[in-house]
């Protein structure tokens, strides 16, 4: 069995994490049930159904970014009829660790896209370039970590964003974006 369905296998079903969510599950609640994907996009996503695409997402629902990205994923994938599994970030770090952002963070969600042979042929995360640069500017005020107001700041600005990642859709098609090209570049085996 190849190294990517061992971790699927793994996985929780996308209901599964859904119900296990204790933080931003009405958020992510709100962006599945108000997103919605254009007539191409949908065509072209189920161009995909016949290939059995899947996917390995490590992701935690505290994450504020998962919040926003998967239930744009979740729709797309219902679209491709890609089968996903969700594996919590903490508690599967040997993989985590092979998907690490700059070679040092183990920032989610990523989603580790595979064919029917487990070959992986995409990855993607843990932002869609446009949201990093939105999330990088409204963090650039905030004081040094050491300082006694970061805390309070850092509390603000969690809020600020996940009320703009709730009601934002230019963020939403950003993502939506990021993840079709990374579907359309895939590796074809």
């Amino acid at each position: 069995m190849a190294e990517l369905e061992k971790w699927f296998a793994k996985g929780l079903t996308q209901e599964e994490y859904i119900r296990s969510m204790e933080q931003h599950k009405e958020n992510l609640l709100v962006v599945y049930n108000s997103f919605y994907l254009e007539e191409d996009e949908r065509v072209y996503l189920q161009t995909l159904q016949s290939e059995g695409l899947r996917a390995v997402v490590l992701t935690a629902d505290w994450c504020g970014d998962a919040m926003v990205n998967l239930p744009i994923f979740m729709r797309m994938a219902q679209e491709s009829c890609l089968e996903a599994r969700y594996l919590i970030r903490d508690e599967n770090l040997e993989l985590m660790d092979q998907y690490l952002t700059n070679g040092r963070a183990r920032s989610i969600p990523i989603i580790v896209f595979f064919n029917q042979q487990g070959d992986e042929i995409a990855k993607w995360g843990p932002r869609a370039q446009q949201v990093e640069a939105i999330v990088g500017e409204m963090k650039k005020n905030l004081p040094p970590k050491e300082s006694p107001e970061f805390e309070a700041a850092f509390k603000q600005f969690a809020g600020e964003i996940s009320s703009r990642f709730t009601t934002d859709q230019s963020i939403w098609d950003a993502v939506k974006d990021s993840l079709m090209e990374s579907l359309k570049n895939r590796v074809q085996q």
